[in-house]
């Protein structure tokens, strides 16, 4: 059977929240939780691309329950997954050889937080909403927005199942559900693919609001149960970062001998011959972190793009019919690593503010203007107004952005007379090959340290082979043209799973680019950083790509 149109059936709600993160899980039991209290009805479904709710979910992590405990007071009784106290904080500056630690800064004081696997508490998240009444559908990746014919949004569409590589119907085609809400809430994450497309359609970001990025790697270790410290966190800056990279790394301890730990490298990063990846592999051999790590085994590998911008990069939030929750808007508190409850409290504003419009007397506003204003009256838009300037400090060096960040924050307390901008759009920042040195980084000893196929393995990924490629090119030409030639191919380096490869072109000679699609573990890296713009990542079939047990 042919490509030809296949009509599509529909669903009808009064809200429909694209992605099951902690921001759309929240705004879900919100608004059940207001029905409840109302006695109005509303209908809720939440689309989930992952194979089950957390499945993408990819995070340190360290949680402040401030939101949880303002959207479910009595979390503790209903089980959720904080099994682990913040004990102890250690802030570390390394060479290459030594380390050396630093006062701990006020946003990083974890006294009242947990260290959580993200991916659980998603899990049991999704299991309150569906207590109380929400629909979630695992499995079923949000492909396309739909529009009424005044150009305002009148839901998604999921993606069609069983499409060859050759675009064809394959035997197991199965057409995308169309689902119309009077509201739809779009809470897919960092840069998320349909948000990337509304921005531009309704013109939400000006010249200067730009959002900026990180690549965060993870491993989970189960670690020799004699050097487990449940709650002991540790964070690191300095080497192997140059001093003109803003990046980091996170070594938590867990319950039952666990270790989550990571590293984060800010995507404006200028070397075109530096691997993120590499970087994280090499900086767990330093005397410091080895020695955690020594006779445990790596259980678990992923990786996630992360928003840096703050509040200079919050783009407008409305539309006709729809809005922007969680780290599709980008409210990350960069300085103290955390974005939960702040995705969370988004989510529970934007519910209130759509359950009021869309039950209040009259006909609902198609765009729901209540939200931005509600939200600015937060606690949310306070805290990420305060540190605003320490990000963009960074930008001139690690030791200008210390320095300013402590006066920032001691001296002003977070309300300087000023906002600093950012440097600019990290696909913007790559130097060209000619003025960059090559990285020799050390191979992988295989225990400490893993070649990125075999960590791979470890992250569950998974993709049917015969479909379109979801890694897709605007112009072939561009990546052995433009990359290869002025860059050196970068892609075959900021991607952390060995997605992208430079090999012999046979017929053609030369060179030519080869995607490796089932690899990928979405972590949007490649969107971002491709210094032509050329990738653009849209969703595979649903429930395809990673598989993250206890990230």
């Amino acid at each position: 059977m042919t490509g030809e149109a296949v009509e599509r059936e529909s669903m009808e709600y009064d809200v429909v929240i694209v992605g099951a993160g902690p921001s759309g899980l929240s705004a879900a039991i919100r608004l059940k939780q207001l029905e409840q209290e109302t006695g109005k009805e509303i209908s809720v479904c939440v689309l989930e691309k992952g194979a089950e709710v957390g499945a993408h979910i990819l995070s340190g992590a360290v949680i402040e329950p401030r939101a949880l405990n303002e959207l479910i007071p009595d979390w503790k009784e209903k089980g959720a997954p904080l099994d682990t106290p913040a004990k102890e904080d250690h802030i570390l500056f390394m060479t290459e050889s030594k380390s050396f630690r630093l006062p701990t800064p006020p946003q990083m004081h974890n006294k009242g937080n947990y260290i959580i696997s993200l991916g659980n508490f998603c899990r049991w998240l999704g299991d309150q909403a569906e207590a109380m009444g929400v629909e979630i559908y695992p499995g079923f990746a949000a492909a396309e927005v739909l529009y009424h014919e005044d150009g305002s949004v009148k839901g998604v569409a999921t993606g069609d199942m069983g499409i060859t590589k050759s675009g064809e119907h394959g035997p197991m085609y199965q057409p995308g559900m169309e689902l119309h809400a009077k509201q739809t809430i779009f809470s897919e994450g960092c840069r998320g693919h349909l948000g990337k497309m509304l921005e531009q359609k309704f013109g939400l970001r000006s010249e200067d609001n730009f959002q900026t990025y990180g690549i965060g790697i993870k491993e989970l270790w189960e670690i020799d149960p004699e050097k487990s410290e449940p709650g002991k966190i540790i964070h690191t800056t300095g080497w192997p970062m140059p001093s003109d990279t803003y990046g980091g790394s996170f070594l938590y301890h867990m319950e039952g001998n666990l270790v989550s730990i990571g590293f984060v490298v800010a995507l404006d990063y200028s070397n075109p011959y530096m691997s993120p990846y590499q970087e994280f592999q090499r900086y767990k051999h330093h005397p410091a972190i080895k020695k955690y790590l020594e006779g445990g085994r790596r259980i678990s590998y992923g990786a996630r793009a992360i928003n840096e911008g703050g509040f200079q990069s919050i783009p407008k939030l409305t539309f006709p019919g729809g809005m922007f929750i969680g780290c599709e808007a980008g409210f990350l508190n960069v300085p103290k690593i955390k974005g939960t409850h702040t995705s969370m409290k988004s989510g529970m504003t934007a519910a209130e503010a759509t359950f009021a419009a869309l039950t209040g007397e009259g006909e609902a506003p198609r765009e729901i203007a209540a939200y931005p204003e509600q939200l600015k009256k937060t606690w949310l838009w306070d805290e990420l107004y305060s540190v605003r300037n320490v990000r963009p400090s960074f930008k001139w060096g690690f030791w200008g952005g210390f320095i300013y960040s402590a006066i920032d924050t001691v001296l002003f307390r977070g309300k300087a007379p000023w906002t600093i901008k950012h440097h600019g759009p990290d696909h913007k920042s790559l130097k060209k090959k000619s003025e960059c040195k090559p990285i020799d980084y050390p191979k992988p000893d295989g225990v400490i340290s893993f070649d990125r196929l075999t960590n791979v393995s470890f992250s569950g990924t998974n993709h049917e082979e015969d479909q379109p490629c979801h890694l897709t090119l605007k112009d072939d030409s561009v990546p052995v043209k433009v990359n290869l030639a002025e860059y050196d191919g970068p892609e075959a380096r900021f991607c952390p799973a060995g997605v992208y490869e430079f090999i012999d072109d046979e017929e053609g000679g030369g060179k030519k680019l080869q995607i490796n699609a089932q690899n990928c573990v979405h972590c949007k890296t490649c969107d971002i950083k491709d210094p032509t713009q050329n990738i653009n990542w849209v969703v595979p079939q649903g429930g395809e790509g990673p598989t993250y047990p206890n990230m």
